[in-house]
């Protein structure tokens, strides 16, 4: 990185420069999961931000820049329009897939899938769509193609195996195959590359599991994440650890400071966070609906399931039940979570 910022300031106007930097922050928060790079990253891209048809490398960074911080129909609007001039232009249509994913829109997501598919490895195009069967009533089918590509897939990189792996381990993980899904993410962990939103899963799959001891080691240095450091307070909240209120206390400061930058990335997490830590029901409510808006993860629905239950207002998880029903997901946490709403005057 410092390299690249060497080069940009001798050539500030060379958007391949500035490209190739933004890509090495955003690398770092995928890693680290440490927010700040993003407007690193944002700045870097500043002459060409504000434009209406920059170049297409530009256009791909500015989308990935724009769906962290849940501007999706601004990511979507720069992906599309890179696509309609480049269909082979395979990261761009990753992007399109994912975003789709995220908002539930599974058909547009596989589309995406097929657009891709010629343009990536085996693994990856059949990954991509399995990911897609994993949400849509075909969770079974998808393990085994996602086991199966991961087989078959000697030659694959140490990235991609991750995504998979990562993929596959929450789709076992919700289909109740526990064995399976922690096998996945160990094989995952395995790979040795530095990846916060596998960590934050498997966190999340040891809460679960009632062994939040591991927690604190797994996530040891990762204070400077807000999704891990969420998920250390859990760990802590469970064990009534003496961290617990030094890292109450930051999250709550972390969560303040985005809202004053106007920042509502983090809302299903800081209703989690109102949830679990603070015992706030009512305002861990109103985050998750306002999250649920914007994105429709499995995850996203059970902090929704999870908050109508607590405020005694089972009509407010009324969208969660409806996707469930649309779609046919199969999640034993999120089926069992439905019930009790359903069972609720």
């Amino acid at each position: 990185m410092r390299a690249l910022r060497d080069q940009l300031a001798k050539k500030p106007t060379d958007a391949g420069l500035a490209v190739a930097l933004a890509r090495r922050y955003f690398e770092q928060v995928v890693a680290e999961g440490d927010p700040r790079y993003i407007g690193h990253a944002q700045s870097v891209l500043a002459p060409w931000w504000g434009l209406a048809d920059p170049p297409a490398a530009v256009r791909v960074m500015r989308a990935m820049l724009n769906q962290f911080n849940h501007q999706f129909d601004s990511a979507v609007a720069d992906l599309t329009a890179v696509v309609s001039l480049e269909p082979s232009h395979a990261e761009a249509w990753s992007w399109l897939a994912a975003i789709a994913m995220v908002q539930a829109r599974y058909a547009d997501a596989r589309s995406a899938c097929i657009g891709m598919a010629p343009e990536v490895s085996a693994l990856i195009a059949t990954a991509c769509l399995a990911s897609v069967d994993s949400v849509s009533g075909r969770a079974a089918a998808a393990s085994v193609a996602m086991t199966a590509a991961l087989r078959q897939a000697s030659d694959a990189s140490p990235a991609e195996r991750l995504w998979v792996l990562t993929r596959l381990a929450e789709n076992d993980e919700r289909r109740g195959d526990f064995a399976a899904a922690e096998l996945a993410f160990k094989q995952a962990f395995k790979l040795g590359l530095s990846d916060s939103y596998l960590q934050a899963a498997y966190a999340d799959f040891l809460l679960d599991r009632g062994r939040a001891s591991e927690v604190l080691v797994l996530l040891k240095d990762g204070q400077r994440s807000d999704l891990l450091l969420l998920r250390l307070a859990l760990a802590a909240k469970a064990l009534k650890a003496p961290s617990l209120a030094a890292w109450t206390q930051d999250l709550n400061a972390r969560f303040d400071a985005a809202r004053l930058r106007g920042d509502s990335a983090h809302q299903k997490e800081e209703a989690r966070f109102a949830l679990a830590i603070l015992g706030q029901a009512d305002r861990a409510l109103e985050l998750a609906k306002s999250n649920y808006a914007v994105q429709r993860e499995p995850a996203d629905a059970r902090v929704l399931l999870e908050a109508a239950l607590a405020a005694r207002q089972p009509k407010a998880a009324e969208p969660v039940l409806q996707w469930l029903a649309a779609n046919g997901t199969e999640s034993l946490a999120l089926r069992g979570l439905a019930r009790q709403v359903q069972d609720k005057p």
